[in-house]
């Protein structure tokens, strides 16, 4: 058997984090015992009705999250156990709900730095409603083969070398978290293992003592003998002793006290836990309570290493009388292996794991790096910006100079917008003034770029380098759209811009590239085409799409990135409509009717609605009504002879 948890345990777990790491931990004893997680809510105000995965084995379970104890307790009636993860701040009220809950009966309390107070109260509480409170300050509680509370036990590998798959014969009580998984180790190790192993918490007011765990193990069957780890200060050991010293006990206890050290130390000094202190006289020091255990009759050890030979005597000479039946050893290899996650087998060389994308350019493990750079490294070098970035992952991995910088930024400031009027800002603005979110109004403006608003970028850059390419001369390249193509040369040709009213982005950018004597060969070429189709109509004048298009193919971009550059810009632009509509708390948008011409058939009257609708019925097909001719009707008269 076992005492307070055993394989009925059903269990909530309040608090973040720090709870969710103690559940993966549940959930590997439970995969090692081969028993479904117990584990039924969480409490986290912040995070109610989520859901969170907790790994048993291969599994990956979802359990739900609560805002209340209350409403955990109500949607999962068999909880009987909370553990309470939050913290200082919140604990006395978390525990409080848990303490008041009709089926909880175990309030194990994790958290460390409980207000004394609060402590107090808490105890008065459980007491009153006759729960058992454990801690605070506790590390949890384990029974062997049946149930695990918090991280008790400590890893999975100890796990198993603590035979925590199964029961056992030796009960442990301790303050000490670490101890009590060192005192597990040594009950494996030096005997059968445990029945069940009890953190009570070091904290000055504690929930329980020694006394009311002893009490529990007396009346357990199968716990033979109890390992009792105390510490300098309070009285809890004194209490113990009496109790055993009381009358004759069915179980044996060992007994330690931590903190031989103080007496080579100042009196009167604090150490470990908030409890451990030694009274002025020297009462409530280790060797004072190992004299009193030892007086009562509990075997005594002064330190671990005694501690371990103590054990292993009393568990031979039990066995030897026949207390104890030894239980066969099982092959540990048999035990469930704890499934090794990706990252770490990866991490190991054990396996090989195919990509599901391979990316180029950013690398995100470890340093952040784009095209190969640490940006840590590049912001040191004062190298950082818009223009930067791009030169980067488009480029990709290119660290642009100067002049390519000052294009970039000059092609994007340029690119950001150009007017309400225009399909994507309008479409933006309209999304605006319906309330749509920011997030989904720039997206519609985006989604009206295309083959006839921005997105002749690409094809622009195509068509020009193609014919600086192939050496054609411009007019060549013109006669290869018109009579080969026969389709309208990309970049060429504005609604509002002419030749003698040329878009001003497109003659500033020449002015600053002239200024900057960079060879453009690609925009020189479409600016001769542009001398030739003027001729023809002054509006076929180089537009900014075929300009920025010529202009970055001139820097080396790929043509696939050019309409990049427009959804960019006019981003910022689409941005500052939605901004602005929203701003000025602007109301919906509607066509007015002299915008919108009709010219679709007049009205049907109701009279043909009906003759229609009785055609239907008849041969299932709605004719209209015969046109009238205004000829009286009769019959008609046959045509005059001919003399």
């Amino acid at each position: 058997m076992s005492i307070l948890i055993d394989e009925k345990t059903r269990v909530l777990v309040a608090g973040g984090t720090t709870g969710t790491n103690a559940v993966r931990r549940m959930g590997e004893f439970c995969h090692l015992t081969q028993q479904d997680l117990y584990v039924k809510a969480f409490v986290n105000p912040q995070e109610a009705g989520q859901q969170k995965t907790i790994p048993v084995g291969t599994k990956m379970l979802q359990v739900p999250t609560y805002g209340t104890v209350t409403d955990a307790c109500r949607a999962n009636p068999d909880i009987n156990t909370a553990l309470i993860y939050v913290t200082p701040r919140r604990a006395f009220h978390t525990a409080k709900e848990a303490l008041s809950q009709k089926n909880i009966r175990l309030v194990s309390m994790i958290t460390e730095g409980v207000p004394k107070h609060d402590a107090k109260q808490l105890i008065k509480i459980a007491k009153k409603n006759g729960k058992m409170l454990n801690g605070p300050s506790s590390i949890g509680v384990f029974s062997g083969g049946k149930c695990r509370l918090g991280v008790a036990g400590g890893e999975y590998r100890n796990l198993i070398l603590s035979k925590l798959y199964r029961e056992g014969s030796f009960g442990i009580i301790t303050k000490s978290g670490g101890l009590l998984n060192e005192a597990i180790w040594m009950a494996a190790q030096h005997a059968d293992g445990i029945t069940t192993a009890i953190a009570i918490g070091g904290d000055q007011y504690s929930g329980t003592g020694f006394v009311e765990y002893l009490e529990m193990f007396e009346k357990d069957p199968k716990t033979r003998a109890v390992v009792l780890i105390g510490e300098l200060g309070g009285n809890i050991e004194e209490k113990a002793a009496e109790w055993y010293a009381a009358k004759k006990r069915r179980i044996r206890v060992i007994g330690i006290v931590s903190g031989f050290c103080q007496e080579v130390l100042p009196t009167g000094m604090k150490f470990g836990h908030a409890g451990a202190k030694e009274g002025e006289k020297g009462e409530g020091s280790a060797r004072s309570k190992t004299k009193i255990m030892r007086k009562a009759g509990i075997i005594t050890a002064e330190t671990f290493g005694e501690l371990g030979q103590r054990i292993s005597k009393l568990y031979r000479d039990l066995v030897k009388s026949r207390v104890i039946k030894p239980a066969p050893e099982i092959d540990v290899e048999s035990l469930p292996k704890l499934p090794t996650p990706v990252e770490e087998a990866q991490a190991k060389g054990q396996i090989l794991i195919r990509p599901w994308i391979t990316n180029t350019i950013t690398k995100d493990v470890g340093d952040l790096a784009y095209g190969g750079y640490k940006v840590k490294d590049l912001i040191d070098q004062s190298y950082f910006g818009v223009a930067e970035a791009i030169g980067l992952l488009w480029g990709p991995g290119r660290l642009l100079g100067k002049q390519e910088i000052k294009i970039l930024n000059m092609i994007l400031f340029l690119s950001a917008d150009h007017g309400p009027n225009v399909s994507g800002a309008y479409t933006s603005i309209t999304a605006a003034c319906a309330g749509i979110p920011l997030p989904q109004a720039v997206a519609a403006g985006i989604g009206m770029i295309g083959p006839r608003f921005g997105g002749a970028v690409e094809g622009a850059a195509r068509a020009f380098s193609e014919g600086v390419a192939g050496g054609m001369t411009p007019q060549e390249f013109i006669d290869h759209w018109t009579d080969v193509e026969r389709k309208k040369i990309m970049g060429i040709g504005h609604l509002k811009y002419t030749k003698n009213n040329p878009d001003p982005r497109v003659a500033k950018m020449v002015e600053e590239l002239r200024k900057m004597k960079m060879e453009t060969p690609v925009l020189d070429f479409a600016l001769a085409v542009q001398d030739i189709t003027t001729r023809k109509a002054d509006t076929l004048i180089l537009n900014w799409d075929g300009a920025i298009g010529c202009v970055l193919s001139d820097m080396g971009f790929p043509p696939a990135a050019m309409n990049g550059f427009f959804v960019l810009a006019r981003t910022i632009g689409f941005i500052g409509h939605w901004l602005d509509q929203t701003r000025r708390r602007s109301g919906l948008l509607r066509l007015p009717y002299t915008q919108v011409a009709y010219q679709g058939p007049d009205y049907v009257q109701p009279g043909e609605i009906n003759r229609r609708l009785k055609a239907l019925q008849t041969d299932g097909r709605a004719r209209p009504a015969a046109k009238k001719t205004g000829k009286a009707k009769g019959k008609r008269k046959k045509p005059a002879k001919r003399n």
